[in-house]
């Protein structure tokens, strides 16, 4: 039987990584539903090579696309909204979900999957820095697989023993957390006329617009450190960050006996969703075998936190818990989305994300409801924040 998959955020960069994927296993996975926001042109397309039963677009532009989509794929169901997400996760027959959402729009939907059982190759870290804590423990009670696809994560998760989830720690004494250190990492120009244009210019990956300016200001770095906590159950205190400018190790573990073992590869985001859907087995994920003869040499250094303020406040987020993850990230989503409109500065989104983290507290929300609470509390600020500068 083929495993049915539902993807979410399927005209994403992670979503057309994981189709293509999907397409050379044809024979072991089929695409049960698949969603987009306002893409739904895109959207029309993935269903007319994949069929899939279910197509799931923004209450905003649905009305425009179901006479299209009812003309040219008229097996394929077209549904709207938040809801019809989370039905998409959760929905019986659906054996794997591709959480790739961006931001934290994606909770809601990801955190269904994680109740009911599934598989999920989780991209969107929001999830675990809003939610980390109850989303565990909900894809614990449920028997749900909780499989990283960040290509950072997925190498941690690699490079860990078999029996760590069991035992965490055991044998290991330090993961270290690898970024390339964006466009910006020696950039000695002026940072308060940075373009948008010049910061989604990532010199390495090939990402969305949020997530490209996330990694020049090495936000996506510190989202990725508070996840990492709950994904491996450890302290901040067990994590460090090393800027690796080539990306070609993805993230290490050190072991006590003074061993170190890293997950390598050519920065294609093809292989780690390979890895998930295929766990514990492994399958051709159309990946250019790594040369390290041509790549020649490999460079580390330090993270600049003066640099990049956006990652030291994001790992004193991780050390404090409570709702301090799920501020940073409401505000940095906030101020992202409008420097990419013109509205602040570059230089002016660690000023939002520091303020917001000001805001925050050590108390841990018990529900779901109370983090999306907080979450549109915290960006009800942040659009307040920033209208004042």
């Amino acid at each position: 039987m083929k495993k049915q998959v539902t993807l979410l955020g399927a005209t994403g960069s992670i979503g057309q990584s994981s189709l293509d994927v999907l397409q050379r296993h044809a024979d072991q996975f089929s695409v049960f539903a698949v969603s987009a926001h306002s893409q739904w042109a895109k959207l029309l397309e993935i269903c007319e090579r994949f069929n899939p039963q279910y197509a799931v677009v923004a209450d905003s532009v649905f009305d425009e696309a179901r006479p299209a989509f009812a003309d040219r794929v008229p097996k394929t169901t077209l549904l709207s909204g938040a809801k019809a997400l989370v039905d998409m996760a959760s929905h019986s027959e659906v054996d794997v979900v591709v959480a790739a959402i961006v931001g934290g729009a994606g909770l809601p939907s990801s955190y269904a999957a994680a109740k009911n059982g599934k598989r999920i190759l989780l991209a969107n870290k929001e999830s675990l820095v809003m939610s980390g804590a109850l989303f565990m423990q909900a894809a614990k009670e449920s028997g749900a697989e909780v499989l990283p696809v960040d290509s950072e994560h997925n190498a941690i998760f690699q490079s860990l023993p078999d029996r760590w989830r069991a035992t965490p720690q055991e044998g290991v004494s330090k993961i270290w957390l690898t970024g390339s250190g964006g466009p910006f990492r020696a950039y000695e120009g002026d940072w308060s006329t940075i373009t948008p244009q010049q910061a989604v210019a990532h010199p390495n990956w090939s990402m969305g617009a949020k997530i490209s300016v996330d990694s020049a200001t090495m936000m996506n770095k510190g989202l990725e450190f508070l996840e990492a906590c709950h994904l491996f159950n450890v302290g901040a205190e067990f994590i460090e960050v090393l800027v690796h400018p080539e990306s070609v190790i993805h993230s290490m573990a050190a072991y006590v006996d003074g061993s170190v073992i890293a997950q390598m590869g050519n920065p294609d985001m093809r292989t780690p969703i390979a890895h998930c859907l295929a766990w514990p087995d492994r399958i051709d994920a159309g990946v250019a075998p790594l040369n390290l003869a041509d790549i020649a040499q490999l460079n580390f250094e330090k993270p600049n936190y003066d640099r990049f303020p956006c990652l030291q406040v994001a790992i004193e987020a991780a050390k404090q818990g409570g709702s301090y993850g799920i501020w940073i990230n409401a505000a940095n989503e906030i101020a992202v989305a409008s420097f990419l409109n013109g509205e602040i500065r570059f230089d002016q989104i660690a000023g939002v994300v520091q303020s917001a983290f000001a805001q925050g507290s050590s108390v841990m929300p018990e529900s779901i409801e109370q983090v999306l609470a907080i979450d549109e509390q915290a960006r009800a600020w942040a659009d307040s924040a920033i209208g004042a500068l």
